[in-house]
């Protein structure tokens, strides 16, 4: 039994089992990288990644379509058109608010602050007013509005008319809008109207009323002051004044200048024109005056039209010239005022030429008025 007698060898008496066991063992240490590095090589792999990146590689993969930006304002209110009648303390009528709507769903549309609303409609129905948002002004309504576009809110509205002085007036509150027109009635003719805080327009009036079409600024309230209107008889009176004219000339070798300065008192009436007289041979080059309308000259004598009839005074400044005579007697043109009551002033002669004066006169005698001061240069 030859297997029976191998099987009972003990190991140690078998040099060659250990000897293949360690070449085995060798063989399989050496062929282990080769063995792992194909393997690496044919294998997919695992990539290990934080979330935010992964999500960050999937956005741009696949990119989400982005909603639109919603509009900078809901609703936009762009213009406001009142269209009142005045009856006693109260100013009624409509006022008609055009109002685009930006935004899809319900929308706050304020209402201009300080109106007595009576009844609001859109597209002929009723709309009810709500308060304002809280952190906003509690007294000022608003109308909710809940499709997008254009839409035009129409309301019954009225007005305090306050009295004080003589004077009424009506106040209609500042708004957003771009556009605020109104157009105001009152039955009444014969009335002085004011306005602050816009432009006056329009104005007429009939045998029974007078009628206002005005435009607001929009961020202003806009004022309607009014008061009967008083007779003025000034420019029916006859005309009385008195008036002052200073006069300065140069007197050279070959011309005299001559600047006059003019001013005008009105006692009585109303002055249209101012008259002055002209000495012969004087020819006027210029008047001037904030209150000069036109300057005429004829027949010697110098015409000058004011803008409107003057009640209080009037300024305005002549200048002009003539001709000087080289040698003999010089005579000393003088201006003077027509149709007034009385007529102050002076004349001042500045001698800018050859001649010279003496002790017993010129050595080309001047011939001049007793009073008339004389300098020389």
């Amino acid at each position: 039994m030859p297997v029976r007698i191998a099987a009972t060898f003990p190991l140690k008496k078998r040099p060659g089992l250990s000897l293949f066991c360690a070449y085995l063992l060798a063989l399989v240490i050496l062929s282990a990288p080769n063995v792992l590095g194909q393997t690496a090589a044919h294998s997919p792999g695992w990539v290990v990644l934080p979330v935010e990146e992964y999500r960050t590689l999937h956005a741009k993969a696949y990119p989400i379509e982005r909603d639109p930006e919603p509009p900078p304002v809901e609703a936009t209110l762009t213009r406001v058109d009142y269209d009142l009648r005045i009856d006693g303390e109260l100013a009624s009528g409509r006022a008609s608010l055009t109002v685009d709507v930006l935004k899809d769903g319900w929308v706050r549309v304020p209402v201009p602050a300080g109106l007595l609303v009576r009844e609001a409609r859109l597209d002929g129905k009723l709309v009810s007013l709500v308060p304002g948002a809280s952190g906003k002004a509690g007294g000022q309504l608003s109308a909710l509005l809940s499709h997008s576009g254009r839409a035009v809110l129409l309301l019954d509205i009225a007005i305090p008319v306050a009295a004080a002085t003589g004077e009424e007036s009506i106040t209609l509150p500042s708004t957003a809008s771009g556009v605020t027109r109104a157009s105001v009635q009152l039955p009444r003719q014969g009335v002085d109207v004011r306005l602050t805080g816009g432009l006056l327009s329009e104005k007429s009036e009939t045998a029974s009323e007078s009628k206002w079409i005005a435009y607001g600024r929009g961020n202003e309230a806009l004022t309607f002051a009014w008061r009967r209107k008083t007779e003025d008889h000034r420019a029916t009176q006859p005309l009385r004044m008195r008036g002052s004219l200073t006069q300065l000339l140069g007197l050279g070798e070959d011309s005299t200048s001559i600047n006059a300065e003019v001013n005008l008192e009105v006692t009585q009436g109303a002055a249209r024109v101012a008259k002055i007289q002209i000495p012969d041979k004087v020819t006027i080059n210029q008047v001037l005056g904030a209150m000069v309308a036109d300057w005429e000259v004829k027949a010697n004598e110098l015409s000058v039209t004011f803008l409107e009839p003057v009640e209080q005074n009037a300024r305005f400044v002549v200048t002009g010239e003539t001709h000087s005579p080289r040698e003999g007697q010089i005579d000393i043109p003088l201006l003077r005022l027509l149709n007034t009551e009385r007529e102050t002033g002076g004349v001042a002669v500045e001698v800018l030429g050859a001649h010279r004066p003496r002790r017993n006169g010129f050595e080309s005698p001047v011939s001049i008025a007793r009073g008339v001061p004389v300098s020389n240069r």
